[in-house]
Formats: C-alpha cells, sequence, structure tokens
C-alpha cells in the first residue's frame, strides 16, 4: 500500500463528494414533479431516468481504459463541471418559459455522459486515499452519504419546488455545486500512481483485460449479476412509486415516503459503522437484499395507509447500506488498484444496464398493462387487494415485483462461485 496514505486525504474527498451529491439530487428530484404535473404519465417520468443511464452504459467501457491513466483530480472536476453545465441549460430554459420534456432528456443525457467519467473516477480515488484496513469504515461513510442524500433531497426539494418552483430549487443545486467545485480544487489531494505503474495499453486491450478479469473471477461476475437483477426490479419500483403515491394522495406524501427509505439508510449506516467485519460477507449481502425485496414491496401493494407505506420504506431500506458496505469492500479487496477503473466500468456495464431497462418497462407497465387492467376488471378480489381507482395497478405491479425480487434472491444465493469469494 502507498505509505502517503491516510484518513485524513478519504474524508476531505468524502465530504467534498458528498455536498456535491446533495446538490445534485434536488434537480432531478424536482423535475420528476414538474414532469409529472405536466403530463400525469409514469412513462414519461420514467424516460428522464432512461435517457440518463443509455449513454452512462453504452460508453463506460471505453471511459474506464481512459480513467486508469489519467489525473483522477482533474477528472472528477471537469466531469462535475460539466454536468452543472447541464444544469444551467435547464434553469435558462426554464427561465425564458421555453423548457420541454425532450429538452430534459437530451440534458439528461448529457449528464450521463459526464457520469461515466465521474463514477469510476470517485471510486478509484477512494481507494488511492484510502488505507485498506479503512476500506469498510470508507464504504461505510460512503454509505451514509447517500443515506443523508435520500433523507434531505426529497424534504428540501419539495419545500424549494413549493415555495419558489424550479427556479428556487435549480438556484441552490448550483449555489452548492460552487461550494463543492471550489473545495475539490483547493482542498482535496488526491495522489497518483507513478508513471510506471501506467501501462500504455490500447483501449481494446484494455477493455479485452477487464471482460478477462469478470472472466478469470466468475464469483465477482455473479455479484454483479445479482445486483443488475435487483437494479432491474429496484427500477421498476422507481418508476412506479410516484404514480401510485401522487395517484392516491400528493407530493408531501411522495417525499415522506422517500424521506423514511433515507432516514431508514442513516440508521443502517450507523449500524454498518458499528458491526465488525463479517466473515462471510456474500451471505450479509444476499440477506440484506432479501429483506429489502420481501418487505417494502408487499406493504406499498397491499395497503392505501400513507403510514404503511412509510413502515414499508422503512424496512425496505434499512439493510441497503449493511449491503452496500460489505459490497464496496468486496470488490476493493478482490480487484487489484491497477484495474480497477477498468473493472469499475465494466461492472457498471453489467450492474446498471438494467436500471434503464427497469425504469422503462416499470412506466409502461403502469400506463399501458396495470392500470388499463385494474380499470377493467371486475374481479373482486383484485379490487378488494388494490383499489379500483387510479394507482391500483401500479398497487397490482409491486405486488409482482416483490415476488421477482424473493426469487432472485433465493437463486443467486445458490451460486456457488460468488459463494466462494469469501474462503
Amino acid at each position: 500500500m502507498n505509505d502517503e496514505k491516510n484518513f485524513n486525504k478519504f474524508i476531505i474527498l468524502w465530504l467534498t463528494q458528498s455536498l456535491s451529491r446533495l446538490g445534485s439530487s434536488l434537480t432531478p428530484f424536482a423535475l420528476v414533479l414538474w414532469s409529472y404535473e405536466k403530463t400525469e404519465s409514469a412513462l414519461a417520468t420514467a424516460l428522464l431516468t432512461v435517457s440518463t443511464y443509455i449513454p452512462y452504459i453504452l460508453f463506460s467501457l471505453p471511459v474506464g481504459t481512459i480513467v486508469d491513466k489519467v489525473n483522477k483530480k482533474k477528472l472528477l472536476v471537469i466531469s462535475d463541471s460539466l454536468a452543472a453545465l447541464g444544469t444551467v441549460i435547464i434553469f435558462m430554459l426554464y427561465l425564458h418559459g421555453s423548457l420541454e420534456l425532450w429538452h430534459l432528456y437530451l440534458v439528461n443525457a448529457f449528464s450521463g455522459l459526464t457520469q461515466t467519467f465521474q463514477a469510476p473516477a470517485s471510486e478509484v480515488a477512494v481507494t488511492l486515499v484510502t488505507p485498506e484496513d479503512k476500506y469498510q469504515k470508507a464504504g461505510a461513510m460512503n454509505a451514509f452519504t447517500y443515506s443523508i442524500v435520500n433523507v434531505l433531497s426529497p424534504v428540501l426539494a419539495t419545500s424549494l419546488y413549493a415555495v419558489g418552483g424550479l427556479k428556487a430549487v435549480i438556484t441552490v443545486d448550483l449555489l452548492t455545486f460552487l461550494v463543492a467545485f471550489i473545495s475539490l480544487i483547493f482542498l482535496v489531494k488526491i495522489p497518483e500512481k507513478k508513471k510506471d505503474e501506467k501501462k500504455n495499453d490500447s483501449m481494446f486491450s484494455s477493455l479485452k483485460g477487464a471482460l478477462g478479469f469478470l472472466r478469470n473471477n466468475i464469483g465477482i461476475l455473479e455479484v454483479i449479476l445479482f445486483l443488475g437483477a435487483i437494479n432491474f426490479i429496484a427500477s421498476i419500483y422507481n418508476a412506479a412509486l410516484p404514480a401510485m403515491v401522487l395517484s392516491f394522495e400528493n407530493e408531501s406524501v411522495l417525499a415522506t415516503v422517500q424521506a423514511a427509505a433515507g432516514m431508514a439508510m442513516i440508521i443502517g449506516s450507523i449500524i454498518s459503522t458499528l458491526l465488525p467485519s463479517p466473515k462471510n460477507r456474500v451471505n450479509v449481502i444476499v440477506t440484506c437484499l432479501f429483506v429489502s425485496m420481501s418487505s417494502e414491496n408487499f406493504m406499498l401493494s397491499f395497503s392505501r395507509n400513507p403510514t404503511s407505506w412509510i413502515i414499508g420504506a422503512f424496512l425496505g431500506w434499512i439493510c441497503i447500506p449493511i449491503m452496500n458496505t460489505n459490497l464496496d469492500s468486496l470488490l476493493r479487496s478482490k480487484i487489484p488498484e491497477e484495474v480497477q477503473g477498468r473493472v469499475y466500468s465494466a461492472r457498471n456495464v453489467f450492474q446498471f444496464f438494467t436500471i434503464p431497462l427497469g425504469y422503462l418497462c416499470g412506466g409502461l407497465l403502469v400506463d399501458r398493462v396495470f392500470e388499463p387492467f385494474m380499470e377493467r376488471t371486475k374481479n373482486a378480489l383484485l379490487t378488494y387487494l388494490f383499489g379500483h381507482k387510479k394507482g391500483s395497478g401500479a398497487a397490482f405491479l409491486f405486488a409482482v415485483i416483490g415476488f421477482m425480487g424473493v426469487i432472485v434472491c433465493i437463486v443467486f444465493s445458490h451460486m456457488k462461485e460468488m459463494r466462494r469469494l469469501d474462503s
């Protein structure tokens, strides 16, 4: 390990990126509210996320080779700046009264492209500034940040949107970007690898090396595919949630449900920092996801009571930080530092390509399948379980994905190579 590494460097990087994540999470949430007000379509809203992930998936593999060879700090500064430029474009269009949905899709696609550089660069930067014996603590702190963002962003975005509309939300987003940007330039020091450690491989050979690493480490590939399957189900959930909650209740209830999920993640993050390193990280990952899939979806599905939704959101998300902490430690310890950029980028493709598919399927299933079906059905049991007005189709869909999640967890829990990672 590099002797220059110390945990203080990680803390500064963590604080800087945490502020950036919080600010950049406000505008997407507000845009969901804005788009649903305009269209009342789950599909139109889901396409906001789909348009972000398409370039992220398409370009992650080649970008990984770049990340391994260039200065990580410069890459973070440039990618964050370009993402902020996209927000400025939305802001200007909104101020001139000409903002349309297709503008958001284009800007989100551009933002997704910047994320292909930012995400793996951030992952490698964490490795470069973190001692190996602090990987679990670093993972827990990153999970804590994710949790805080999930709590604060719905509440802040909804409050700002109610008071000052999209203008107020974007203004705060850009202000937090400026603070994080200045801090990243002047306060964060990210060491780089020595020149003789950097290989001058061609992009093709670098890609081949990343895919070859996964082919030779089937257990890691199985973990990635497991998370990809879970992400597909979770994305259907995310696409259907606004449609169901906003059909039965209002924006405040939606924000409260999502804030409950974020609060659960904060508590889960605290628990993960207190827990000792487990002997079997894979078992922890599988168990946490099983609890998540088998709780929230069914409570959202079979209840029209916002209190039940809040409890379900809490139960569904409290184990996720524990899962993420162990996943982060497992991958960071099993993937060599010199190829992490390429392998993490390959992981992003296989683990996250299911997210736009899930959002697309979720939007289509709500708008074109489950809602029309529940409007026409005369089945007394279905109407008793899920209701009979707008939103009942989304509730029915939650029951379906609940069973899907349980089945996926059971199937992958029997994957032998994945189980051998802890041996």
